[in-house]
């Protein structure tokens, strides 16, 4: 006997068929519910953001600050504040809602490195606030905008980029190196990481600029806790409590217990349900060194407040002149911050201007109009400053550690600081009439 698969294939599709015949006024309307109700959330969504108001402040801070990036995770507890809570069915469907979030951005222009921060009008006064009491002397004051100094569209006959998202290449609870890694007891041989980016900064060109952007949304902890506590008792090998058991089913379980350990008695030791066995965990001390750095630092990220973070990356330089040796000093910059046996950022592929040139794939294929359509995406993300769909879990320290005013050791000679600190006058002053 001959088996045919072309009628058997033809019998399941017959089949198929016949049974959407039977049910296509339920599965219709339900898959046309769920595309609508995604456009609808959308395109709420869209309204809702376009409707927020902004401001960009930029912060001056004095040439003699000795303050370590503690402060800035200070202020950064301080702006969580913004979360409230999750938006509501009628906020998120009706109004388009979301969590608020800022924007903390590191700029190099020929002449020098600028550090601002966009928030939405509502909160500048919590944002002014937060600075100001960990860096008093600071000068903040509202600048206009300086994406609006470029065109609109790039990459265009003069200008050209490169840009991309940077995520963390492992779960969110693993952390990557902060601050405290390169922080010594004397301040000569204190080390700032923010040091790398500004010099690099300070060293561009006439028409050259580095635009780093960290957005951020403060969110509850509750989801990067629950995925650190599994990644520690997988680490240390525990096993989840069974549910208890209550009524017949608990009078059996332990009706069984006792028969089992009656009979072994003369043995082992009787075990009973609820008491730990000897392999259910693996104890501190049986950890290697690096198992338990792994345990301690993802218990201490887990510990602070969090926010969702993206770091965007924009390098603009003339057509005639790209530098892409400036790219790869920025990516160098974020590899400081890189451990092996933790966390590390990697750019994220589809939003990275950047298209294959082997030939022989479909990567290849309009290689040109890819990359021209990737450009033109980054740039406008990076003006709108809008939250993209994929971003990584950050704490206060980490944030911290990639955003900070620099210490007084760093002396990249285009850093914007202020030359004298501001002072109240004296009480006893003449005042002639």
């Amino acid at each position: 006997m001959v088996f045919d698969w072309n009628t058997v294939i033809l019998g399941i599709l017959g089949s198929a068929w016949r049974v959407f015949l039977v049910s296509w006024w339920i599965v219709v309307p339900l898959a046309l519910f769920f595309i609508w109700r995604d456009f609808w959330l959308w395109g709420k969504n869209q309204l809702w953001k376009r409707g927020l108001q902004w401001t960009l402040l930029e912060i001056k801070i004095p040439r003699n600050i000795l303050k370590t990036p503690k402060a800035m995770e200070n202020i950064f507890s301080t702006l969580h504040a913004l979360y409230a809570t999750d938006p509501g069915f009628e906020d998120r469907y009706f109004k388009g809602q979301d969590l608020q979030w800022f924007s903390c951005e590191i700029v190099g222009i020929a002449g020098g490195v600028h550090f601002f921060i966009r928030t939405p009008k509502s909160h500048r006064n919590l944002v002014e606030n937060s600075i100001y009491s960990e860096y008093p002397d600071a000068e903040i004051a509202e600048v206009e905008d300086y994406v609006e100094l470029m065109p609109q569209i790039l990459p265009n006959a003069v200008y050209d980029l490169f840009g991309t998202d940077f995520i963390l290449a492992k779960p969110d609870p693993y952390p990557i190196k902060t601050y405290e890694f390169f922080e010594a007891n004397v301040d000569e041989q204190r080390l700032d990481p923010i040091s790398a980016v500004t010099e690099v900064m300070s060293r561009l060109r006439e028409g050259e600029s580095i635009w780093i952007q960290y957005l951020v949304k403060p969110i509850s902890s509750d989801k990067l806790k629950a995925e650190g506590e599994a990644i520690r008792d997988k680490v240390m090998q525990r096993k989840k409590p069974p549910a208890p058991k209550t009524g017949l089913d608990a009078l059996i379980s332990g009706l069984g217990e006792f028969i089992f350990n009656l009979f072994h008695a003369p043995r082992t030791y009787p075990q009973w349900g609820g008491a730990p066995k000897k392999d259910d965990a693996v104890k501190m001390s049986q950890l290697s060194p690096g198992e338990r750095n792994i345990l301690e630092a993802v218990e201490q990220k887990i510990s602070k407040l969090c926010f969702e973070t993206v770091v965007r990356f924009v390098y603009l330089d003339r057509a005639d002149s790209f530098s892409p040796a400036n790219v790869a000093a920025v990516n160098g910059a974020l590899k400081q911050f890189n451990t092996q046996d933790m966390n590390s950022f990697r750019p994220l592929g589809d939003t990275m201007t950047l298209v294959t040139s082997k030939k022989l794939t479909t990567k290849s294929w309009f290689r040109k109009n890819k990359l021209y359509l990737r450009k033109r995406r980054m740039y406008d993300r990076y003006r709108l400053r809008w939250f993209p769909q994929k971003a990584s879990i950050l704490n206060t320290e980490e944030l911290a550690t990639l955003f900070h005013f620099p210490i007084v050791s760093v002396e990249s000679p285009m850093l914007r600081r202020l030359e004298t600190r501001k002072g109240e006058p004296p009480p006893n002053i003449p005042f002639s009439s």
